[in-house]
Order: structure tokens, then sequence, then C-alpha cells
């Protein structure tokens, strides 16, 4: 499990709450999908279309989410 992964699993009090913004970047690849698919599976909503680049290796996507739960 990720830091993020931890940090987020134990969240517990009202200061704790979801993001309301997030921009998740990263390699567009598999990975990638999965962690933007499991941001929406808990409650967050695309928030505008995604931004991609090509850093002369791999195409880096941006995603920006916004929280829609609760």
């Amino acid at each position: 499990m990720s830091a993020a992964s931890r940090s987020e699993s134990t969240r517990n009090g009202p200061e704790d709450r979801p993001l309301r913004y997030r921009l998740i970047t990263g390699v567009d690849d598999a990975a990638f999908c999965e962690r933007i698919s499991g941001l929406l599976d808990r409650g967050y909503l695309l928030h505008g279309s995604p931004a991609v680049t090509f850093n002369g290796t791999d195409v880096i996507a941006a995603q920006a989410l916004i929280w829609g739960g609760e």
C-alpha cells in the first residue's frame, strides 16, 4: 500500500475530509487510469477534460477531480 493510500484510508476526523479539488498527474498507463477510477468510486467527479503532454519518453496525463460525495 502506498503512503498516499495509507493516509487516505486512515482519515478519521472532520479535518480529514476529502479534498474538494485534486489534480492527478502521471504517465498515461493502466495504473493512472486505476487511480482515477478509484477516486471516482470514492465519490470524486471529473472536472474538465484531461490534459496530456509528451516528455520525450512517455505521455503524461493530468485530470482534475472535484469532491462530489456527501
